[in-house]
């Protein structure tokens, strides 16, 4: 680990997708910690540090943002979107990780921006194999700038 204690933003409205997502990053053996917000406008209130979020102790700026594109408010195009127009937020690593395969989603998401587009699997091994892949590269093997 590049000593960095990371904390993880994950914008999902699937509570079971949430639970089964920390229970693979935590097999993975990274240290870190996380804050799930079920929807997009809750995501760009924990990035701005605004109302229950304003406390930066109890809710640090992440090291990685995890986005689902389905989510209510705003989607995660819209939260990458607005992520992408904040200069501090420039080197931000921010990872789709989503269900959709729809190639237009995966098109404007690079336009917009984001580091990677990885699609949730259905069977939970391969889910896990998949966080396993990207806490080992995003969190143990990347050199972040901050």
């Amino acid at each position: 680990m590049n000593g960095i204690q990371h904390h993880i933003l994950h914008a999902e409205d699937n509570p079971d997708d949430a639970l089964l997502i920390q229970i693979a990053f935590r097999k993975v053996g990274v240290q870190f910690t996380s804050t799930t917000v079920e929807d997009g406008a809750r995501a760009i209130s924990y990035l701005k540090g605004e109302g229950e979020y304003a406390d930066r102790r109890l809710h640090p700026l992440p090291t990685v943002t995890l986005l689902d594109i389905k989510i209510p408010r705003f989607s995660g195009l819209e939260v990458l979107e607005y992520i992408r127009g904040q200069a501090r937020f420039s080197s931000l690593p921010v990872i789709m990780l989503t269900s959709s395969k729809n190639l237009e989603d995966v098109r404007r998401a690079y336009e917009l921006g984001v580091n990677a587009y990885l699609v949730k699997a259905v069977e939970y091994e391969e889910l896990q194999d998949t966080i396993r892949s990207l806490a080992t590269f995003w969190l143990k093997k990347n050199v972040l700038p901050f």
